[in-house]
């Protein structure tokens, strides 16, 4: 089977979406009319599913690598309910079944955790989020480009801080907040 001829863009969805009234289905909706024109892989945030495993740890305490791996299951979570949302868009659950999924132009979502849990490769800590895993993802594929769709921009540091030693260097990567959305396709075209 040749590559596809098409590019390969990841796009991390930020989970804190969902608590943002209208913004998830305004990002899911430019996110499936982008993968008309290109090949998406789109990477969950964890968000509520996450934070709830936050409060867990809190509460009742778990040791890191626990609470990594029900993070990333969190983020499985959130795959399922994007997968629904975002027009014409497929669940993965490895990086093997992309060519099958996105033979040219659309959008998968990822659901990480058997990927993640087989490779491993990220520090167990709260320190490593979606945001690196998107990071990962994004050099584990040879994505052209990473984009963040965040809940809001105007955060002092708005990646965790595993993020720069995960991006692969010189992939370059950006940040959207959700209500710039507009801007998807000009990100994704340059």
């Amino acid at each position: 089977m040749t590559p596809p001829s098409i590019p390969l863009s990841v796009i991390k969805i930020g989970g804190g979406l969902a608590a943002v009234p209208g913004a998830l289905d305004r990002v899911c909706c430019a996110v499936g009319a982008s993968g008309c024109a290109h090949r998406i892989l789109v990477v969950p945030g964890g968000g509520l599913f996450a934070n709830t495993v936050r409060w867990f740890d809190r509460a009742l305490g778990v040791s890191p690598g626990a609470a990594h791996w029900m993070a990333i299951l969190a983020m499985d979570q959130y795959a399922h309910v994007l997968a629904e949302r975002i027009p014409g868009a497929v669940l993965i659950e490895e990086p093997g079944a992309l060519l099958q999924a996105l033979p040219s132009s659309g959008v998968a979502v990822l659901a990480p955790y058997r990927w993640m849990r087989a490779a491993d490769v990220l520090p167990h800590s709260w320190e490593v989020t979606s945001d690196s895993i998107a990071a990962f993802v994004a050099g584990a594929l040879d994505a052209i480009r990473l984009i963040l769709i965040k809940p809001s921009t105007q955060l002092p540091d708005p990646v965790d801080p595993c993020f720069s030693a995960t991006l692969p260097a010189g992939m370059p990567y950006s940040i959207i907040g959700w209500d710039r959305i507009d801007e998807l396709p000009t990100r994704l075209s340059g």
